[in-house]
């Protein structure tokens, strides 16, 4: 019989060295790429040149990249109107972000890359307020200037997890959409002042959006918009993996019925196996029936607000897009889903879960008849009506309102404590 040797297996010393180096050729890939864009212009240090720069009281600070744009550009119209009584400007410090935005804006988009820059900016524009959209951790750099007002106001109303978190203790407010958000703060955070928080609504929704659909040709349409599956499983909201496509093949036996497909845009790019597979499935799906003559519709780039006016029924998770769909169509049904199949939680962490039907693990396999009554009666009506009251408050327009004149406040109050502070 022969012996076969067994391979020797690495010792700690050779592991030790073999991660220095992977570490060492990292770091030096990461200097290399510094160093030509450097030489070839590609980044600057700072750009426009900081000196001469006119004042911004008031300033949306943005560090993230391209793919998290979509929490900043949701605000720019509404910053475009604040930008008609006190100047403002965009800050960032993610080169190709600078570019795409100066394409999209007429805002100045200002990019600083190192933190003594960004020091240096603020005190060229005297900036009186600072506007964050997200919880990036590269906003705690922002931070560090002492002589202006630091505002969170996140970029949606959501019943997820994410939504409230320990950064809020970091600045002087938190502009939230209403009650539910109140009391949202309240259960999640211990030792938090709710004095921070400054309801404003949604002033996003305000302003009038296009629609992106064609017309129906006597289809009622229905949008199913789910969500991605977040930064991990305490935030995966997301109905793709498992009830997608029976959602969507309930759907599309339907003749009466236009579907509209439109997921959450990081859905585009989802590293989740189960998650890109069902994307995958549900567009080739859409696109057999739209070949074999259907009029059902893939936006997959399409300004979300642009479909729901043409919407008859709104299939969504918890996110965002349910309660945007609330805020601004009251009057039309919507079907949430649960992963998780846990009645009490959901309607205790989403209020909203009590005005509508859900699918969940129970109720997937008679998804088409859920869906069908909701299309022929909206069992929900008067209770969607109340949980609206207990998101938002207000009318349509009274947001606008309400966060221009905090913001005006914010740059007035700053003034007058650096006025008493000498």
């Amino acid at each position: 019989m022969s012996h076969v040797t067994p391979p020797q297996q690495p010792t700690i010393t050779d592991r030790v060295r073999k991660l220095a180096a992977q570490i060492l050729l990292s770091a030096g890939s990461r200097v290399k790429r510094v160093v030509t864009s450097t030489i070839a212009g590609e980044e600057p240090e700072h750009s426009p040149e900081l000196d001469g720069l006119p004042r911004f009281p008031v300033v949306a600070y943005f560090a993230d990249t391209p793919n998290q744009a979509y929490q900043l550009q949701q605000w720019l119209p509404v910053l475009e109107r604040v930008a008609a009584e006190h100047p403002v400007a965009i800050v960032t410090r993610h080169w190709e972000l600078t570019e795409q935005l100066r394409e999209t804006t007429d805002l100045p988009v200002l990019f600083v890359r190192r933190l003594d820059g960004l020091r240096r900016l603020y005190e060229q524009i005297d900036v009186k307020t600072v506007v964050y959209v997200n919880n990036g951790w590269r906003n705690f750099q922002s931070l560090i200037y002492q002589r202006a007002l630091h505002v969170h106001v996140n970029h949606g109303e959501s019943d997820k997890v994410s939504m409230v978190s320990n950064q809020a203790k970091a600045y002087d407010h938190v502009v939230v959409a209403g009650q539910a958000a109140v009391e949202r703060h309240r259960r999640a955070l211990i030792n938090f002042d709710l004095d921070k928080l400054v309801v404003c609504g949604r002033p996003q929704l305000d302003l009038d959006v296009a629609s992106a659909l064609a017309p129906a040709d006597g289809r009622r349409t229905v949008l199913y918009a789910p969500t991605w599956s977040g930064e991990d499983e305490a935030n995966n909201y997301t109905s793709l993996d498992l009830y997608g496509t029976a959602v969507v093949r309930a759907l599309l036996d339907r003749p009466d019925v236009r579907l509209v497909y439109k997921p959450h845009p990081r859905v585009l790019t989802a590293e989740d196996p189960a998650v890109a597979a069902a994307h995958a499935e549900i567009v080739r799906l859409v696109t057999a029936a739209r070949e074999a003559g259907a009029p059902h519709e893939l936006p997959l780039e399409a300004d979300i607000l642009g479909l729901f006016e043409d919407t008859d029924l709104l299939v969504t998770d918890i996110s965002s897009v349910g309660l945007d769909f609330l805020y601004l169509r009251p009057g039309v049904p919507i079907v949430l889903t649960d992963r998780r199949t846990d009645r009490a939680r959901i309607v205790a962490e989403a209020p909203v879960a009590s005005a509508v039907d859900i699918v969940d693990g129970d109720t997937v396999g008679d998804v088409g008849t859920l869906l069908a009554a909701n299309l022929a009666q909206d069992p929900h009506h008067d209770a969607r009506e109340r949980v609206r009251d207990h998101y938002f408050g207000f009318a349509r327009g009274d947001s606008s309102r309400r966060f221009l004149e905090f913001v005006a406040d914010c740059v007035a109050r700053r003034d007058a404590m650096v006025d008493q502070a000498g």
